[in-house]
């Protein structure tokens, strides 16, 4: 359509307002240079040649009359118009869709935030459990693997364990340990080092207080115990008192009904009994060696393995 097509393009002449200051004199200038272009005589093999030659006699007939070429002027001016408030629409309307996508971001970033604050607040609370009840496993199996078969005496002289009872634990291996907390006290490895002497240990549990010391040795078997029972162990200075636990089952060489004349009875070898057995066996040393060979240390010993060795009621020790 005419109407459609810019008169000026088509001459070759710039469009508008910078066309609407054009002189007659550059018109046709640009006319018949335009036409020694397109001319059909010069276009012969260009099926289009003709239609192109007729356009810009079109062309050159509008701009070259006044009235036609002043309404065509109004025509690109309006539709220039319309095109910069056609853009300025346009520019408004992306600023608008801009502002309101950006409030739609900044909403659902609001809720995303909120969503990914309680999303973390959830897994920090489940990490916390977690770690409590890795805390907690490792804790009983901490105690489970520490734990001893003697969770508690009896006052029948038994001990108490569900543990002790499952695994079928034999009282006759297991042997009474008590001493003075005095000098240079015992421990576990101590009492099982003095006690590998006799055989295999099993366990040693120490249950001490803050006068007097205790533990129970499980050794592995019936006859250890009993080889045990029948030795002077530990300092000289702060002996051990080596009891079975099983006391029921003691062979009739070392019975406890037994009186000694010479010395108090094993069951009163605890606490200040203890304290009297001491000094029973300091006067029975200063009677039998004197003082001054009272400091001899072989002397010493041989006359406590002696004097142990002839009262049953001291085999214990």
């Amino acid at each position: 359509m005419d109407v459609e097509v810019d008169h000026y393009v088509v001459l070759g002449l710039p469009s508008g307002e910078e066309g609407t200051r054009l002189s007659e004199q550059e018109i046709n200038k640009a006319y018949r240079s335009k036409a020694r272009e397109l001319h059909p005589d010069k276009r012969r093999d260009d099926p289009n040649a003709h239609a192109d030659f007729l356009k810009l006699q079109t062309s050159y007939e509008v701009l070259k009359d006044e009235k036609a070429r002043k309404l065509f002027d109004d025509l690109l001016r309006v539709r220039r118009e319309k095109l910069l408030r056609q853009r300025k629409h346009d520019s408004k309307r992306r600023k608008m869709m801009s502002d309101l996508e950006e409030r739609e971001r900044s909403a659902f970033a609001v809720d995303s935030g909120l969503e990914e604050q309680k999303e973390e607040q959830r897994i920090s609370q489940k990490l916390k459990e977690e770690i409590a009840r890795i805390r907690d496993m490792h804790s009983k199996n901490k105690m489970a693997s520490g734990a001893s078969p003697f969770k508690k005496e009896t006052p029948s002289g038994g001990i108490d364990s569900k543990e002790g009872r499952s695994n079928g634990l034999d009282k006759d291996n297991v042997l009474k340990v008590s001493w003075e907390r005095i000098g240079q006290d015992y421990t576990s490895q101590r009492l099982r080092k003095i006690f590998e002497k006799f055989g295999v240990v099993e366990d040693v549990v120490i249950k001490s207080s803050k006068k007097k010391g205790s533990a129970l040795v499980v050794m592995a078997s019936k006859d250890c115990a009993v080889a045990a029972t029948g030795n002077v162990l530990g300092d000289i200075c702060n002996p051990l008192l080596v009891l079975p636990l099983q006391t029921a089952s003691t062979p009739s060489g070392f019975s406890a009904e037994r009186n000694e004349p010479d010395g108090p009875k094993l069951s009163n070898l605890v606490g200040a009994g203890y304290q009297a057995f001491e000094e029973s066996v300091l006067d029975k040393l200063m009677k039998k060696v004197g003082v001054a060979e009272l400091f001899c240390l072989p002397t010493l010993y041989s006359y406590i393995v002696q004097t142990f060795s002839s009262s049953s009621n001291f085999k214990g020790l």
